[in-house]
């Protein structure tokens, strides 16, 4: 589905990203796991249109996507939800949603989409009309991913889906994305929370200073002791 080959991405004259390739086949979660720094979000962004790869390609359902726009990108099947959610804060829960479903395979979907949306959260079924800048941190996150599925992907990329989150919220949104994923659409997620993000995973690749360190199935990466030590202090 997705193929990311040799890319390598810059801001300015520093090297983010240093000859990365993942992939993401369908049906799977995939998780890039690695500290501050390492160029996570980066990857999303290079596959989501926002920041331009110097070399290497990108590849979508065998397509090239690495010199396509940002709203192409998105209609062709992947969002993006990115870390700290960027909700419109002055417009409602239902406003914001409906800004996920801007292209006409997604408008024809608005109806079934939402009611798929708030099937997963419905704790936004009592807050459509609510300011999105008024809601807990929780239910912003739940609003950003909400908006994320309106596009009608196949592959959903997650940046920290569950930061600054308490923990009972922490596990109601990994269940929910695996929920998503059994109902068909392929995950990518980015996650500091390595643990869980390994433990709902098929596969992960940890990046450290902008490079693939190793890569593997979820349960191999959380028994490999270099993870153990490095990321969850065992």
């Amino acid at each position: 589905m997705l193929k990311v080959s040799g890319i390598d991405v810059y801001y300015g004259d520093m090297a983010a990203l240093s000859n990365v390739g993942i992939d993401v086949n369908r049906g799977e979660i995939v998780a890039v796991v690695g500290s501050n720094g390492a160029g996570k979000s980066t990857l999303l962004k290079a596959i989501s249109g926002i920041q331009r790869p110097r070399t290497g390609t990108i590849r979508f359902n065998d397509t090239e996507i690495s010199r396509t726009s940002t709203s192409r990108i998105v209609e062709v099947g992947i969002s993006h939800v990115p870390e700290g959610r960027q909700l419109f804060p002055t417009m409602t829960v239902l406003e914001n949603l409906e800004m996920g479903a801007q292209f006409p395979r997604a408008r024809k979907c608005l109806p079934e989409s939402l009611k798929k949306v708030l099937d997963y959260f419905p704790r936004l079924k009592e807050r459509l009309s609510q300011k999105a800048g008024t809601l807990s941190g929780g239910e912003q996150q739940m609003v950003a991913m909400g908006r994320g599925l309106m596009s009608v992907p196949a592959l959903m990329m997650l940046d920290e889906p569950s930061l600054g989150l308490a923990p009972v919220l922490v596990s109601k949104i990994f269940e929910i994305i695996q929920r998503i994923n059994q109902q068909g659409t392929a995950i990518l997620l980015i996650e500091q929370n390595v643990f869980h993000s390994l433990k709902i995973s098929d596969r992960g690749f940890v990046l450290e200073n902008g490079r693939v360190a190793l890569t593997g199935t979820g349960e191999e990466l959380l028994a490999s002791p270099h993870i153990r030590k490095m990321y969850l202090g065992l």
